[in-house]
């Protein structure tokens, strides 16, 4: 292969990398989920270019995202390596791939789904790039910030199909916010030095660890009995239930164990890796125990 094939090779692979495809992935799941959720029809050809419109709209604000902590990454391990703060590419071409995605993405959204999905996306970008990204570096209450542009993928997909917000959608919305937060402060646990070094705020370093583990108990109590709506609200049926109910106890099980016994950074790595399995397990049974409506 040429130099000239291997730069662009690279510099392709580095604007993928600034949408950040395992995050963005996990969006999409959670997007699909609501779409395959929410009662009504939705052709496969619109829900191609909404998922593809989803994504871009979610890998523009990851790329605003680089662009903005891109001195801050430096300090961290798993972001001291991302393009910009490794020095592979100027910031203002992140900046224009970001404005690129936009502008692309959004009103592709509006044409695949519906105006409502659209502002839906446009509140989801603007909320992860102008308010819970500066917040990071002044309070650990950014996290409740990121949790809203985390929590509305689903919400967004339940919209596509339906063309608006109700009760089956809010639902989904409240899973995923809460979900968010033990998964947030695991991560800020076991990353506890990375943050300091980074100059970024979390509970931990807020709060201290107690504080956090008591919040990781106090958010899994709350999210368990979220977890049951969708059956109530006759998205799914009893095996999704039971899953919920098996999964949540697990999950409060695994948080009420670190908080009792005092546990550090092994316990929270295992709570972050469990949040995953978690949600991938609850979005998947109750995919497979959808209730047909519409």
């Amino acid at each position: 292969m040429s130099a000239r094939a291997l730069s662009q090779s690279s510099t392709a692979s580095d604007l993928i990398s600034l949408t950040k495809p395992r995050l963005s992935s996990l969006v999409l799941i959670t997007a699909a989920g609501g779409m395959f959720l929410a009662p009504g029809h939705f052709t496969p050809v619109r829900a191609l270019v909404t998922l593809l419109a989803t994504a871009g709209t979610v890998g523009a604000a990851n790329a605003f995202n680089c662009y903005l902590e891109r001195h801050s990454d430096q300090f961290m391990a798993r972001t001291r390596n991302r393009p910009l703060p490794a020095g592979r590419m100027d910031p203002s071409t992140a900046l224009w791939f970001g404005l690129s995605l936009t502008a692309v993405s959004l009103p592709a959204l509006v044409m695949g789904a519906n105006l409502l999905t659209g502002v839906l996306g446009l509140i989801a970008l603007l909320s992860y790039v102008l308010a819970y990204t500066p917040l990071k570096a002044r309070t650990s209450a950014a996290m409740l910030v990121g949790a809203i542009p985390g929590a509305l993928p689903p919400l967004m997909g339940w919209t596509a199909v339906t063309d608006q917000m109700d009760a089956g959608g809010f639902a989904l919305f409240a899973i995923m916010f809460l979900w968010q937060m033990p998964h947030f402060i695991a991560i800020a646990l076991f990353r506890k030095d990375e943050y300091a070094a980074a100059g970024l705020k979390s509970v931990p370093l807020e709060r201290g660890d107690e504080s956090s583990r008591a919040q990781v108990v106090l958010y899994l109590v709350a999210l368990v009995p979220m977890t049951l709506l969708p059956f109530q609200l006759h998205i799914a049926g009893t095996w999704y239930l039971a899953a919920a109910v098996v999964l949540g106890l697990g999950f409060l099980g695994l948080g009420a164990w670190g908080f009792f016994k005092h546990l550090g950074k092994p316990w929270a790595r295992q709570t972050f890796l469990y949040s995953l399995v978690y949600l991938t397990g609850l979005f998947a049974v109750m995919a497979l125990d959808r209730i047909p409506r519409g």
